[in-house]
């Protein structure tokens, strides 16, 4: 195989299609927890699968589309990284469909989980036309063409904070504390921990911490959560000014962040509550706080990159404050009610997890962002 060529634009396609295994991983074998061995079963009959008693369209269809983006990006990350596009997408689909039996067997070890041999021929099928998708969009320059496009748009080594950019709506469809705003409530926080170092020899001491810390009921006064819901999108916007070329460019990526995150908001309420209810988040100061951070954005279309990165990490890390300040409202004790109950029980976590981890992730990006300025390409 081809050694990975040198180029001063360090590609998104590793990151990207390292994120999408892990959510397959964990949307796979969420919750963890009841494992034990099938009574009765040998290692043979594990192996194989059983079929499902039921299937149902939905479930069919969602195995096979969910692992069709999953394969086309790690098909791109070993094109990237220099590896011969035929050869590599035959390893592809054997990857991705080893990883799909891997998980459909430990399932059988989680009461909560269905393990099937449709899943995985389904994940397969998945990851065939995945690849098929990757090498007919290479046939057709399309890599060529995004090459010339992030020359044009994005300065070198930017390749973290697009990937970061691309999994901010997955956090966001994860009800938030406050709207647009990533990162644990404190209340919430407490709620998981109490949970974790429960019954754990050891951890009394900080269970008992966790108890008698205060509760967080207050709601955020208005001003405060204009601010809260405008550091929440000004932060994406920033990060993107960062890696984005100074110009007219900037004004483009910013409101397509605005666009971005006002649609995901909206699909989070009508998955949660209905169509008629997508629009229930948008709260008196959510509109004030939306215009004030494209407004914010725009004033800062020409600001240096360096000082783009700098701005961006206080706006993360102010916003992550004011979140972890915010109360749990009804509104978002129902929504996590609907995530926990519905059929997105098995999703919800990862979605979590991403939006708790992903201004901590920022922040690490752009505080190492100076030391990869510094590297020549």
């Amino acid at each position: 195989m081809a050694p990975a060529t040198s180029s001063p634009h360090r590609s998104s396609a590793p990151p990207l299609a390292a994120l999408a295994l892990a959510v397959v991983v964990y949307a796979s074998l969420y919750p963890f927890t009841g494992w034990r061995w099938p009574a009765g079963a040998s290692l043979l009959e594990l192996m194989w699968l059983p079929l499902p008693p039921q299937r149902y369209r939905f479930d069919m269809w969602a195995n096979f589309l969910g692992y069709v983006p999953v394969a086309a990006l790690v098909h791109l990350a070993g094109v990237r990284s220099g590896w011969r596009a035929g050869w590599w997408g035959l390893g592809t689909v054997l990857l991705v469909s080893a990883l799909s039996f891997a998980n459909e067997f430990v399932q059988q070890f989680l009461p909560l989980r269905y393990p099937s041999r449709l899943d995985w021929a389904l994940n397969s099928g998945g990851a065939l036309a995945g690849v098929t998708l990757s090498l007919l969009a290479l046939r057709l320059g399309a890599l060529d063409r995004w090459e010339r496009s992030r020359e044009r748009w994005f300065l070198p080594h930017g390749g973290g904070a697009l990937a970061l950019l691309m999994a901010w709506p997955l956090g966001l469809l994860f009800p938030t504390p406050v709207p647009l705003g990533l990162g644990p409530s404190w209340a919430r926080l407490q709620e998981r921990l109490v949970d974790m170092f429960d019954g754990v020899r050891g951890a009394e001491g900080l269970l008992q911490w966790l108890l008698s810390s205060p509760a967080v009921t207050t709601p955020l006064p208005a001003p405060v959560e204009v601010l809260a819901v405008c550091l929440g999108l000004l932060g994406p916007c920033l990060l993107a000014h960062a890696v984005t070329a100074p110009g007219w460019r900037r004004l483009v990526m910013s409101a397509g962040a605005a666009a971005l995150g006002l649609g995901t908001a909206t699909l989070s309420a009508a998955l949660n509550f209905g169509p008629s209810h997508a629009l229930a988040w948008l709260t008196p100061p959510v509109l004030p706080a939306v215009g004030l951070a494209v407004g914010l954005a725009f004033a800062l279309w020409r600001v240096p990159a360096g000082l783009a990165a700098v701005l961006a990490a206080a706006t993360v890390a102010a916003g992550l404050m004011l979140v972890a300040q915010a109360p749990a409202d009804p509104y978002f004790a129902s929504s996590l009610q609907a995530w926990e109950q519905g059929r997105f029980i098995h999703f919800h976590g990862l979605a979590q997890w991403v939006g708790w981890l992903w201004p901590l992730a920022a922040l690490g990006w752009l505080l190492a962002a100076p030391g990869r300025r510094g590297q020549r390409p």
